[in-house]
């Protein structure tokens, strides 16, 4: 069965560059036979996260009448894999993306009759993060990077990489001598075999980071390789 990616766009501009990067990691992923769904987030979140105490239905279903139970249950609990993508706003995620993971509280809390059931399928993903900005300052990315890294570390899902890419002007991305383009697609390509590895103090480790290859055109006995 192919695995599945699912591909949360936070931006408002369905042309912009935040898409374009969205649709290269789509391409990737797509090239390798993975299933992938590109949602855009204003399509099914209208809302921010209310008080569940105060207005949710006495089934524990959140009454906030748009399509946000719909993809967090048939696309992001059932994906293997998710690339949130985003502009950068005020050096954050946009309000659409930061709703999104807002909105699973209803979900996941105690008071969800199927809380525990959601939070065993939140778990164990891996994860990719896309941002778009017109600043090339480093440190404009870094607040939704180590927020995306503590929602993996969370869930227990693995972290695999980030793409910047900076643009103004729709498709301004595309001239980033960077290449984000291209790295979208290798994300979405590699997202589901990129190596990872998050050590601790105790964690056991092997010798060597990539299989072993022997480069030495000699193939004569005593050879060493380096």
């Amino acid at each position: 069965m192919a695995r599945k990616l699912l591909i949360l766009v936070g931006s408002p501009r369905r042309d912009g560059n935040t898409v374009t990067l969205a649709q290269a990691v789509q391409r990737g992923a797509e090239a390798t036979g993975a299933q992938v769904a590109l949602r855009i987030l204003d399509d099914y979140v209208s809302s921010f996260l209310r008080d569940c105490r105060t207005c949710r239905q006495q089934s524990g279903e959140c009454t906030i009448p748009d399509r946000y139970r719909a993809l967090f249950f048939e696309d992001f609990l059932s994906s293997d894999s998710v690339v949130l993508c985003s502009p950068i706003y005020w050096y954050g995620l946009s309000g659409q993306a930061k709703s999104f993971l807002d909105r699973s509280f209803c979900y996941y809390a105690a008071s969800y009759p199927g809380s525990k059931e959601v939070l065993t399928s939140m778990s164990g993903k891996r994860i990719g993060l896309v941002l778009a900005s017109e600043e090339t300052y480093p440190g404009a990315a870094l607040g939704i990077i180590h927020q995306i890294q503590e929602f993996a570390r969370y869930t227990h899902s693995k972290f695999i990489g980030v793409v910047r890419g900076v643009g103004n002007s729709r498709g301004d991305v595309r001239n980033d001598p960077g290449r984000p383009i291209a790295s979208a697609e290798s994300l979405g390509a590699e997202i589901f075999s990129h190596a990872y590895s998050d050590y601790r103090l105790d964690s056991a480790r092997k010798a060597q980071v990539w299989p072993f290859t022997c480069h030495s055109q000699s193939t004569a006995p005593g050879t060493t390789c380096e």
